[in-house]
């Protein structure tokens, strides 16, 4: 499990912290003894400087508690935080794993992060703070006041464990109210999350109190939620005073009758209120506060993660292809067991140097395809075969080297331009850089950047959409990789800067796929697949257009649709491929 491992990885630093606890706990192991002997041997006997230097030590093992308390904290994010990064990363690899195979957005995924693993890491804070204050603490008090007063420790034990039978009648009740809870959250985020994204669609069909009733729905059964919770906790402070205060009351009742008898001295009962109510009474408290809520909401928000965001069978090997050719014999995948497949039994070879044009209507399964060959996504029959060798058995190091997906969305970081441009060839000279800006078309734009030491702002901001697309393309020029898979990743450009980064890609002595945004990208292919939902047809642009009513309709609309694109380039003359 993510959280054991993230835990016994830090294991070094808990042990820093329940170093510092045993400092911190030797106010309450001599607290009361201490209290006792200012009253027997000082106030008591006459001697008020004895008394007084008695509670100076007290005061001076107080501050070395509190020294010992201060490291504690000091050292306690070093455990939480990198225990908080390790859930973050494991959430958002299910996020993306999940939208792999999936076609809808998660929206509750920002309730995963931003809630629960924030639960997660303040729990287990509370937990190293509350349970070693409990382990060390307690323990510390529990024997000074036996040493001190063993005749009266039966009062303490008999409400505490009462106190403690109660309160595991009370757990289960808690936990489902906590998980009843944390659910209704996320279900509030989904559902308003699922609106706010198709806020557009919404309006334009008039479905807003549709919406706001689906939504505040939602919202009730939170409130409902949050309340019953509420109940339950309220009834957890009754459970408290039992443990907390009867002792308390017990020795009140009690001691004024073994004073007079000479078997208690008024400093050991003075001592025994200072063990009860400075440190057994508060431990009670962070006990019920830890199991009650803290531990709780733990066991509750891992529980959910686990299910939310199970581990991930990473596609792995160290199996390393003898070339760069693509295979695809009779894949098919559908997003489900049930649905209709959107690739259906795909033949395909692709040799080194093809270059294939995608096209199809809009949601037909290009992009489900451009995973497919990445080895993001699993076909339910068939395989994929990169250089001879299934491509999810292929090292995962060498696979993300090799072939790389280029989407629609950009992805530029906060640095300068030659950090962005040499992301995947770290040892590229500032020469191999600036050619593979010329290359695509970037030079004036690195120029306007200010070069490879200009820098890129928070988000790319100042750029545009096409000009964040031309940076992400140098960026891959630049890199390793014999297979190219452009996914829409000109959308930004104007035809004619699409046509210059195709037309680079083409010259790289590698292998390219577009999966077209513009229909002039199957006019420069060497082939075009072209999906409808039906069986693939691979073939040349002129033979899908005698051979294809689709591919001819296709073209006629765009060909007719208003557009600056310069005239169609001459068709290919060489098909590569099977299908």
């Amino acid at each position: 499990m993510t959280y054991l491992r993230a835990l016994r990885d830090q294991r070094r630093g808990i042990v820093v912290l329940l170093g510092w606890s045993v400092l911190e706990g030797v106010p309450a192991l001599l607290s009361g003894r201490l209290v006792g002997l200012a009253v027997d041997r000082g106030f008591a006997a006459g001697r008020p400087w004895t008394g007084v230097a008695w509670l100076l030590l007290f005061a001076a093992v107080a501050v070395l508690g509190g020294f010992g308390l201060r490291q504690v904290f000091m050292r306690l994010g070093a455990v939480v935080e990198p225990l908080r990064d390790a859930l973050v990363r494991q959430i958002v690899r299910g996020v993306l794993h999940a939208g792999s195979q999936t076609r809808q957005p998660d929206a509750s995924a920002v309730a995963r992060i931003t809630r629960h693993v924030e639960v997660v890491r303040d729990a287990t804070a509370g937990v190293l703070v509350q349970a070693r204050a409990l382990l060390v603490t307690t323990a510390a008090a529990l024997v000074g006041l036996a040493a001190t007063v063993s005749s009266l420790a039966w009062l303490v034990i008999l409400p505490v464990v009462a106190a403690l039978i109660l309160f595991g009648l009370l757990l289960p009740s808690l936990a489902r109210g906590q998980r009843r809870l944390v659910l209704a959250d996320e279900q509030a985020a989904s559902v308003a999350g699922t609106v706010f994204l198709g806020v557009r669609d919404v309006t334009a069909v008039g479905g807003a109190d549709h919406a706001l009733r689906d939504v505040m729905i939602e919202v009730d059964h939170q409130a409902s939620a949050t309340v019953r919770m509420a109940f339950a906790t309220a009834l957890r402070g009754v459970v408290i005073a039992l443990g907390g205060f009867a002792p308390l009351v017990l020795l009140l009742l009690v001691a004024p009758g073994m004073v007079r008898a000479g078997t208690l001295t008024v400093g050991e009962v003075l001592g025994a209120v200072v063990y009860l109510s400075t440190s057994v009474q508060p431990a009670l408290r962070r006990l019920a506060d830890t199991t009650s809520t803290v531990v709780l909401r733990l066991v509750v928000a891992l529980r959910r993660l686990a299910e939310a965001a199970p581990p991930i069978r990473e596609p792995g090997g160290d199996a390393t292809p003898d070339g760069t050719d693509l295979e695809l014999r009779a894949v098919t995948f559908g997003w489900s067991p049930t649905a209709e497949p959107v690739v259906r039994n795909l033949d395909l070879t692709l040799p080194p140097g093809s270059h294939l044009a995608v096209v199809g209507p809009s949601g037909i399964g290009k992009s489900t395809l451009a995973g497919l060959i990445t080895g993001l996504v699993e076909p339910q029959s068939g395989e994929i075969l990169f250089g001879g060798t299934p491509v999810r058995s292929v090292a995962p190091e060498l696979r993300h080297q090799r072939i790389a997906l280029v989407p629609q969305e950009t992805y530029l970081f906060t640095g300068t331009v030659r950090e962005n441009l040499s992301l995947f060839a770290p040892d590229a000279s500032d020469a191999t850089l600036l050619q593979a800006a010329a290359a695509v078309g970037a030079s004036d734009l690195l120029t306007k950047l200010g070069g490879l030491s200009g820098t890129i702002g928070h988000s790319a901001a100042g750029l545009s959409a096409g000009e964040a697309q031309l940076l992400t393309a140098a960026r891959v020029y630049t890199s390793p990789a014999d297979v190219v898979i452009l996914d829409e990743a000109t959308s930004a450009l104007d035809p004619a800067a699409e046509a210059v980064v195709e037309q680079a890609f083409a010259a790289r002595n590698g292998t390219l796929i577009v999966i077209a945004h513009r229909l002039s990208s199957a006019l420069r292919a060497d082939q075009v697949l072209l999906m409808d939902g039906g069986p693939p047809l691979l073939g040349h642009h002129q033979d899908l257009l005698t051979t294809s009513p689709l591919y001819r309709d296709l073209m006629a609309a765009w060909q007719q649709a208003p557009t600056t694109e310069p005239a169609p380039l001459g068709p290919a003359t060489s098909l590569r491929g099977s299908i």
